[in-house]
């Protein structure tokens, strides 16, 4: 009876002091870690919370609707006439054509194409890509409200691949310009355009980097000006000429081109940056031709093997080959072998900055250019001279 009794009272100690263990334990744990339910509470309040100042917007909703009304659609065609002549130069090339040209009871198939366009006046001016227009002769406009009209030609520049278009309208919509040179990489953005036939789409990414040289335009033309900003919004065919803009909804840059091996959209486009576009348009309208100054060098990318060659500690910039007689760099005193490291004090890493910042110029007006000349830094004025 003694050891039943002691046994009972050893259980009922235990068991006490188990209860008293997980009390502690529950208050220890109720102290320490916060329960589900407040959490979800504070993540619903943030996402609800309205967006400071500066934060990026997910919903660009507000963007969007600023942006579809600028951007139009463009039909451009060949006209009878420009399809004749154009079959008629393909004939005197082919000792063939005689046998197997076009037939004269159908006639010779007219060339066709689509894109996008935006609208950069209220008074009907609209910037393009020149490829969406350079075959043609007769091209429909039709804006995001679906009014049809017909435009005509104002001029282009093929070496960036702009061409501008009028329309005979007014009280049009227009954007606020962002400045391209600002914008960041990271940064959000969205393409507005045509695509695939699908009107008004709107995409979204982020600029994945800025002043890319594809050598795309005019067969690697040596005189061609191509700095785009890259991104990965989804750009496909009819995409070309529509908005680049930021989450502001400012214009940023036309869309231009994509790089990809089966002809649609594969991770990267490419877009002309504004504010070389607007110098570029701004130029066609006034002139009805862009204005283009030359500083008249041939020039290479610094690296660090060459860098070395020339004895100088840094290993960005642009490296003067050679000068042409006359030219605008050569008559302001720049040697080969100096090295261009900025541009009125913007810094200057690679070819195509190089060649957007002359682009933006004016024939007539004088730039800084900033040189390492064997490792000693000057300033030299260059009054630019056109091409």
């Amino acid at each position: 009876m003694k050891n039943l009794f002691s046994l009972v009272i050893a259980g009922i100690i235990g068991g006490l002091i188990t209860l008293g263990g997980l009390q502690f334990m529950t208050t220890a744990t109720d102290n320490s870690m916060p329960t589900l339910e407040p959490s979800a509470q504070i993540v619903t309040q943030n996402l609800n919370a309205a967006p400071r100042a500066n934060a990026v917007p997910f919903d660009f909703s507000s963007a969007a609707e600023k942006v579809m009304p600028v951007v139009v659609h463009i039909e451009a065609g060949e006209s009878t006439k420009l399809a004749n002549k154009r079959k008629q130069k393909e004939r005197s090339n082919n000792p063939f054509g005689d046998f197997f040209g076009d037939s004269p009871l159908f006639g010779p198939d007219q060339k066709k194409g689509i894109g996008s366009g935006v609208i950069i006046s209220a008074d009907g001016y609209i910037v393009t890509n020149n490829h969406v227009v350079e075959f043609a002769d007769e091209f429909e406009v039709t804006l995001f409200d679906n009014r049809a009209y017909a435009a005509k030609l104002v001029g282009t520049y093929p070496q960036a691949d702009l061409a501008v278009i009028k329309i005979d309208a007014n009280d049009l919509p227009v954007l606020d310009y962002a400045d391209s040179d600002q914008a960041k990489v990271g940064q959000w953005v969205l393409a507005v355009g045509n695509p695939l036939e699908l009107n008004s789409t709107v995409t979204a990414g982020i600029i994945s980097a800025k002043g890319r040289s594809i050598n795309i335009i005019g067969n690697q033309d040596r005189r061609a000006i191509e700095s785009f900003i890259q991104t990965d919004a989804a750009v496909n065919p009819g995409n070309s000429g529509g908005a680049l803009v930021d989450a502001q909804g400012r214009l940023l840059g036309i869309n231009t081109a994509i790089a990809s091996r089966t002809g649609y959209f594969s991770g990267y486009s490419f877009a002309i940056p504004v504010n070389l576009m607007t110098k570029i348009a701004n130029d066609i309208i006034k002139f009805g031709s862009f204005q283009r100054a030359f500083l008249g060098i041939d020039i290479q990318e610094l690296d660090n093997e060459l860098a070395m060659d020339l004895g100088i500690n840094i290993t960005q910039g642009i490296v003067v080959q050679s000068l042409m007689d006359g030219g605008s760099a050569q008559y302001a005193g720049v040697l080969p072998k100096d090295v261009i490291i900025k541009v009125d004090r913007k810094e200057v890493k690679s070819v195509p900055q190089l060649q957007e910042l002359i682009g933006r110029a004016t024939v007539g007006q004088t730039i800084t250019l900033t040189v390492n000349r064997n490792g000693e830094v000057k300033e030299i004025p260059v009054r630019l001279k056109a091409g």
